[in-house]
């Protein structure tokens, strides 16, 4: 059995509390301008085995924070006399994508390093494992899901049947009653009460579509009576509250208008009434209703559109996007994606066939990651600090790993690495790209997972999905019940169980912030919270929604926390961002290619998901190619 690591997170805030300068040069890098660190052999053979503070876990920041905040690098570096034909900075998807395309179009036999500061490939999309009694269960530590593939480009659709993923049997694999991929399954609102959480009846993203019996779900909620009252008018559609204006104000009220001015000014709820349609928004978008307008609020399941009148006439089309919606999973979510990308680049890494088949279930060895005998190596913690190319056409990239700085040759170079890292590691791009570049904000985020040494407690709260919008986590759920890739989930309640929580920082928000202010103040919390303060969060939430339910504290085996201060790609806002032209937004300028070096992220196509990361590889592989 896997026992809990409680490891206090490295630096514990003092990177970001005190500024990075205070350390000191020598502290950080030592008298020869290296980084020392010490590292653990044992908890480092397997990673998605770890448990603790993930993602962002020590040793994968504290050298890139060191040249962005305080340009501080190693002064010199040993030359490993290594010469590829493509370095790929970054090995998360968009970076396996890369080599997969590279190779495919250049040959087999084309070598290729890709260098990442975590301990594990993937990047977000992480996969977390725990073990009890000889079998292993699986979480999702990052990228969670394939939303709606039937809308990707050709391009990532042919990369996604490569990999022999089945998309028709993925829909088929998924339970019936996981509400993340099946809205009318069972979910619930629960609000903390004097004695635990009360939790709502009925199905709660029915319930705010008008759909089922509203006016005993409102009643069973933990709120004021007159503010049921205002809810029940509200979500039945008894009211048009948007009477007063005609079709064109209706329109531009809409798309201008941040939702939580209509709860509160239009429908009249309160602030803590409102707060409870938030949290799915909070999970996608980073903040609250706040700061999203109407539409994308509605878009992602808030109540309104029926509330609306006439105006709900014109946006049909939102209902009809909720119902053609869809979210395909993975057990570990796209971990497999990049499992079967680092398969197909090095077939090594495992000595068994794997595929679409059993892709869940395999064990990677990931000493074979970076052997001088394949064509493609994989090389974690090594963080890089400078990629340029010389006079004669060279990319020479350099990077630091386990207290050592190297250098390494290459004729072309693909930085699928978060994207405002970019501007220090290549300091002669042009002024205009890395002010674009600078300014997106990743919206930061923390997944948990939780091992559970049976599921009881929860069954018995009988539904698969808890939004807790006054709580550190906003949604609690259990890992995807799904049989793709061999996995066989926990089926009983006397199983062991895996519960997933999702969580954004939440803190009092200045009126004059911009979202990319929210995004960084959130980002300094996760920094600075301990991995023991996430552990008495996690513990205190769930023993409020299930101490009832005879929950105990010592069900818990084991805590992981995905930390990802850096998490999804900046998605534009109407509410915070122009409108710019084609070809002229910050994200279509920053990824300009510069000569032998290109750019391939989620980041550079301001889109956070799965198919923008294979898309903008497939671009940065163009560019090198042709």
């Amino acid at each position: 059995m896997k026992k809990r690591i409680s490891r206090r997170d490295f630096c514990n805030g003092i990177l970001v509390s005190t500024g990075i300068n205070s350390l000191g040069y020598q502290k950080l890098f030592g008298k020869d301008g290296i980084f020392y660190e010490e590292t653990n052999k044992s908890l480092t053979d397997y990673p998605p085995m770890l448990s603790g503070m993930r993602g962002s876990h020590d040793g994968s920041y504290e050298v890139a924070h060191a040249l962005a905040w305080s340009n501080q690098k190693p002064s010199s570096y040993i030359d490993l006399d290594e010469e590829y034909d493509l370095v790929i900075v970054g090995a998360g998807i968009s970076g396996l994508a890369a080599a997969k395309f590279y190779q495919d179009k250049k040959g087999s036999k084309s070598s290729i390093l890709l260098l990442d500061n975590h301990d594990d490939f993937g990047g977000h999309a992480k996969r977390n494992e725990f073990e009890q009694e000889g079998k292993r269960y699986l979480g999702l530590g990052g990228s969670v899901n394939l939303d709606n593939p039937s809308d990707y480009s050709q391009i990532a659709k042919s990369l996604l049947k490569n990999l022999g993923i089945n998309l028709d049997l993925m829909r088929k694999n998924i339970s019936d009653d996981f509400p993340m991929s099946n809205p009318s399954a069972n979910n619930v609102l629960a609000i903390p009460g004097s004695d635990g959480h009360i939790i709502s009846q009925g199905n709660w993203m029915l319930t705010i579509q008008g759909i089922g019996d509203i006016e005993a779900t409102i009643e069973s909620l933990n709120i004021d009576s007159n503010e049921k009252q205002k809810l029940i008018e509200f979500i039945s559609g008894e009211v048009d509250y948007l009477d007063d204006m005609t079709l064109f104000q209706q329109h531009e009220y809409i798309y201008s208008t941040p939702y939580h001015q209509f709860l509160t000014l239009r429908v009249g709820l309160s602030e803590d009434t409102a707060n409870i349609f938030y949290s799915m928004i909070r999970i996608l978008w980073g903040v609250d209703g706040k700061h999203v307008n109407i539409m994308d609020a509605i878009s992602l399941g808030a109540p309104g559109l029926q509330s609306m009148g006439s105006a709900a006439k014109i946006f049909k089309y939102i209902l009809q996007k909720l119902d053609d919606s869809e979210s395909l999973y993975f057990p570990d979510g796209n971990a497999s994606v990049a499992r079967l990308l680092v398969k197909k680049l090095i077939p090594a890494v495992t000595t068994d066939s794997v595929s679409f088949d059993n892709i869940s279930t395999s064990v990677y060895n990931y000493e074979r990651l970076d052997r001088h005998e394949h064509s493609v190596r994989l090389r974690l913690n090594s963080t890089v600090v400078n990629v340029k190319e010389d006079r004669n056409g060279s990319v020479y990239v350099n990077y630091v790993k386990n207290g050592e700085a190297f250098r390494v040759k290459s004729k072309h170079s693909i930085l699928a690495c978060y994207n405002s890292i970019i501007p220090h590691l290549c300091p002669e791009l042009p002024k205009q790209q890395k002010e674009a570049i600078g300014y997106a904000e990743k919206i930061p985020l923390v997944w948990a997972n939780v091992h559970l040494s049976n599921g009881v407690a929860f069954s018995k709260i009988n539904a698969k999905l808890i939004q807790c919008p006054n709580d550190p986590f906003d949604v609690v759920t259990v890992s995807p019940p799904t049989t793709t890739g061999g996995y066989q989930p926990p089926t009983n309640p006397d199983d062991p169980a895996v519960l997933f929580l999702m969580g954004i920082p939440k803190f009092q928000v200045d009126t004059k912030d911009s979202l990319r202010d929210i995004y960084k103040k959130g980002r300094q919390i996760i920094y600075t919270t301990s991995f023991e303060t996430y552990e008495k969060q996690i513990r205190s939430q769930l023993e409020s929604l299930m101490g009832n339910y005879g929950f105990k504290q010592s069900d818990i085996l084991a805590i992981t926390v995905n930390r990802w201060p850096h998490g999804y790609a900046y998605e534009y806002n109407s509410l915070h961002d122009p409108e710019w032209k084609e070809g002229e937004a910050p994200h279509e300028i920053g990824r300009a290619q510069f000569s032998r070096i290109s750019i391939a992220n989620s980041d550079s196509e301001a889109s956070a998901y799965v198919n923008a990361a294979i898309d903008s590889a497939w671009r940065a592989v163009e560019e090198q190619t042709t």
